[in-house]
C-alpha cells in the first residue's frame, strides 16, 4: 500500500513539471513528424542515386547469354556422353557375342548372335516410322524434355546388358529405334533455338525483340554457325570415348597372333563382299571375368545417369511457356501433316541427297571401312586407333565451319563433298593384302605395312564427315532461322531420311565393296549437284513454297488469351461475324504460301491483292474503327460527367 501510494506521488509530481513518469513507457516519444515521415518515404521510394537501370539491365542480359552459352555447351557434352556410352557398350557386346567361346563357356545355346541380329533389325529399322511420332512428342513434351527422356531409353539400354537376354537386348533395343530421331531432331532444333534466344539477348534494345516479332532475315546466322560448330567439335569425341572399353578392358584379351585370326582371309579391302569374309569366330584368347564386366557396366550406367542429370539440370528451356502453348495448340493433326507439307519446299527436297549420304558415310567409316580395310590388313587390336583418329579429325576439322562466319556457306559442303569423292574413288583401287597369309604364322617382316595409308585415311575421312555433318546443320538452321516454328519439322525431315539411310547400309552389308562404294559415290555427286541447284534457285530468288502453320487456337480462358474488345461484351451479331472470320482464317491457313527469296518477310501471304487477304484486312479496319468510337465515346462520357461534377460544387 505504502508503494503504490509512493508511485502516485511520483505521478502527480511528473504531470505537474510536465516530465514523463519514472518506470512508464511513453509512447509518444517514438512518434515521427509528419513532415519527416513524408521525406523518408519520399527518399525510399523515390529513384536511388546509386541504382543505374541501364547498367543493371546490361547485366541481366549478360547473364542470360552466358546461361544460353551454358545451355549449348550442356547438351553438348551431355549428347557426347550417351553417344559415347553408347557405341561403346555395343562395340564390346557384338565382339564377345561373336568370339565361339565366350558364347559357349558363357551362354551355351542361348543364341546371342541371333539375339544381336534381331538386335540390330530393332535398332535400324524402327527409326523409319520416326516421322510419324517425332513432331508430335517434341511439341508435346518440349524441345528439353524430349531430349531428357530420350537420355533415359538409352541409360535403360545400358542396363538392360546386366542380364543378356532376349526379352531384354531387343525391347530396349526398339526404344531406343525410337529414340534416335526425336533426339537427334531435338538437339538441332535446341542449338538453332539457342542461336536465336543469343540474338534477341545481345540485341534487347531493338524494338522488333522487345515486340517478340520475327527476326529479320540473316540476324542470327552467325549465332547458329558459331553453335553448331561447338556442338560438332564436342559430340564428334564420342567416337574417342566410346573405344575406352574396348582398349582398357578387351584390348589384352584379344589374340596377338593376327595370322590366326585372320587365317582362311583371302582379300581385304575393295576386293571382297561382305566384311570380312572368312574372319575367324575365336578372337580371344582369354574369357573376361564377370565380375569386370559387371564393373564396367556401372560405369558406363553412371555415365549415362550423368547425362541425363546434365539435360534435365543445366539445360533450360528452348522456349517460353506462352510459346510452348502456342506451339501445342495449332491442332494435333495440323502437327502430323506438317512434316509431309514442308517437302514441298524446293530447298528441303534438294537436301534431301545430302541428308540421306549423311546417314550412308557415318556408317560406312565405322564399319565397312574400319573392318574391311583397317581390321583386315592391321588387325583387330587396331580397330580402336583407326575410330579415335577418326573421331578425333572430326572433332578437330568441325572447327573449320567457323570460317563460314567469312566465307560463302556452299563452301562447307561442297569442300567436304570434294574430300569424300576423291577418297571414295582412291578406295575403289586400295585393296591391302590380309594381316596374315598363312594360318598359325606371323606374317613376314617384308609384307607392306598399310598402317601409315590407313590412318591417313581414317583422319581425311573425319575432315570430310565434319564439313559435310556441320555443315548440313548449319544450312538447315540458316534456311529456317526466321521460322522458329517450322524448326523441329524440319529436322525431323533431316533425320529421319538420316536413319533411313543407315537402315539402307545395315541391309547391304553382305554386297560387294565396289558397290558399296558406287552406291556411296553417285549419292555424293546427286546430293552435290542437287545443292548447287538449290543455291542457283535462291540466287534467282525462285519462290518457294512453305505450309501456312495454322494459328494457335487457345482453350484456355486465361487473361492472357482474353479479346480486349469483346471481354465484357455479348452481341450476337458481332459472335457470328467473328465466327465467319475464323472460319476465313482457318480456310488460309490450310493453303501453301509462296516465299521470295531475299524478301524481309517471309511468312507473308501469297499476295496481298487475293480477296481473302482484302476481307480480313477490311474486317480488322472495321474492328479497329468501332474500338476507336467506343474510346471516343467513352471519353466524352467522362467528361460530361467532369462538367456534371463541376457544376454541382459551383
Amino acid at each position: 500500500m505504502m508503494e503504490a501510494a509512493d508511485q502516485e506521488d511520483l505521478v502527480q509530481e511528473a504531470d505537474e513539471e510536465g516530465v514523463p513518469p519514472a518506470g512508464v513507457n511513453n509512447e509518444l516519444q517514438d512518434v515521427v513528424p509528419d513532415d519527416n515521415m513524408e521525406e523518408q518515404m519520399e527518399e525510399f521510394l523515390g529513384p536511388q542515386p546509386e541504382y543505374n537501370e541501364e547498367e543493371e539491365e546490361r547485366k541481366y542480359y549478360r547473364r542470360k547469354r552466358l546461361g544460353v552459352i551454358k545451355n549449348v555447351v550442356s547438351a553438348s557434352v551431355a549428347a557426347m556422353i550417351v553417344y559415347g556410352v553408347y557405341m561403346g557398350l555395343l562395340q564390346m557386346q557384338l565382339l564377345l557375342h561373336y568370339d565361339m567361346t565366350y558364347r559357349e563357356v558363357k551362354y551355351s545355346n542361348l543364341g546371342l548372335q541371333n539375339i544381336d541380329q534381331k538386335m540390330m533389325w530393332g535398332i535400324n529399322i524402327t527409326p523409319i516410322i520416326s516421322l510419324l511420332y517425332t513432331p508430335l512428342l517434341i511439341r508435346f513434351l518440349g524441345t528439353k524434355w524430349m531430349m531428357f527422356l530420350a537420355s533415359g531409353i538409352y541409360a535403360l539400354f545400358v542396363s538392360t546388358n546386366y542380364w543378356e537376354r532376349f526379352y531384354t537386348l531387343v525391347p530396349s533395343a526398339v526404344a531406343i529405334g525410337t529414340a534416335i530421331v526425336p533426339l537427334w531432331a531435338s538437339l538441332g532444333h535446341y542449338m538453332t533455338r539457342m542461336a536465336q534466344q543469343y540474338y534477341e539477348y545481345a540485341n534487347y534494345k531493338e524494338e522488333h525483340v522487345q515486340e517478340q516479332k520475327k527476326l529479320p532475315k540473316g540476324a542470327c546466322h552467325k549465332y547458329i554457325i558459331v553453335f553448331h560448330s561447338v556442338f560438332h567439335i564436342i559430340f564428334n569425341l564420342s567416337f574417342v570415348f566410346a573405344q575406352f572399353p574396348m582398349r582398357f578392358v578387351l584390348h589384352d584379351k584379344i589374340i596377338d597372333n593376327t595370322s590366326h585370326i585372320l587365317c582362311n582371309v583371302k582379300a581385304c579391302g575393295a576386293d571382297i563382299k561382305g566384311l570380312i569374309p572368312g574372319f575367324n569366330t575365336t578372337v580371344l584368347s582369354s574369357l573376361p571375368r564377370s565380375m569386370l564386366l559387371i564393373e564396367v557396366e556401372s560405369v558406363l550406367m553412371g555415365f549415362a545417369f550423368l547425362s541425363m542429370i546434365m539435360f534435365l539440370v543445366l539445360c533450360g528451356p528452348a522456349f517460353r511457356p506462352t510459346e510452348e502453348i502456342d506451339l501445342r495448340s495449332i491442332g494435333w493433326g495440323n502437327i502430323f501433316q506438317l512434316p509431309f507439307k514442308h517437302h514441298r519446299d524446293y530447298r528441303l527436297r534438294l537436301l534431301c541427297p545430302f541428308f540421306i549420304y549423311s546417314g550412308f558415310e557415318i556408317v560406312f567409316v565405322v564399319s565397312g571401312f574400319s573392318l574391311s580395310y583397317g581390321v583386315c590388313a592391321l588387325g583387330l587390336k587396331k580397330l580402336w586407333l583407326i575410330v579415335v583418329i577418326y573421331g578425333l579429325s572430326a572433332s578437330v576439322f568441325s572447327s573449320l565451319s567457323l570460317f563460314l562466319l567469312r566465307l560463302p556457306r556452299y563452301v562447307c559442303l561442297l569442300g567436304g563433298a570434294v574430300v569424300h569423292g576423291v577418297l571414295l574413288i582412291a578406295l575403289m583401287a586400295f585393296s591391302p593384302t590380309p594381316g596374315g597369309n598363312k594360318c598359325g604364322t606371323v606374317p613376314p617382316e617384308n609384307s607392306p605395312d598399310y598402317m601409315a595409308s590407313i590412318l591417313i585415311i581414317a583422319a581425311l575421312w573425319g575432315l570430310g564427315t565434319a564439313l559435310n555433318k556441320t555443315g548440313v546443320g548449319i544450312l538447315v538452321g540458316i534456311l529456317y532461322a526466321e521460322e522458329k516454328e517450322r524448326l523441329d519439322f524440319v529436322y525431323t525431315i533431316y533425320h529421319w531420311l538420316q536413319a533411313v539411310a543407315i537402315f539402307v547400309v545395315y541391309l547391304w552389308a553382305d554386297m560387294a565393296m565396289r558397290i558399296k562404294l558406287g552406291v556411296l559415290l553417285v549419292t555424293l555427286l546427286l546430293a552435290s549437284y542437287c545443292y548447287i541447284v538449290m543455291e542457283r534457285r535462291l540466287v534467282n530468288k525462285v519462290p518457294y513454297r512453305l505450309p501456312r502453320i495454322p494459328r494457335p487456337k487457345h482453350k484456355v480462358k486465361g487473361y492472357r488469351y482474353l479479346e480486349e474488345e469483346n471481354s465484357d461484351e455479348s452481341d450476337p451479331d458481332k459472335s457470328d461475324q467473328s465466327d465467319e472470320d475464323t472460319e476465313e482464317e482457318e480456310e488460309t491457313d490450310t493453303e501453301d504460301e509462296e516465299h521470295v527469296p531475299g524478301e524481309e518477310d517471309l511468312g507473308g501471304a501469297r499476295g496481298h491483292d487475293s480477296p481473302r487477304v482484302h476481307r480480313r484486312l477490311s474486317w480488322e479496319e472495321e474492328k479497329e474503327r468501332k474500338r476507336e468510337e467506343k474510346g471516343r465515346m467513352r471519353r466524352a462520357v467522362e467528361g460530361g460527367r467532369e462538367a456534371e461534377e463541376e457544376g454541382r460544387v459551383g
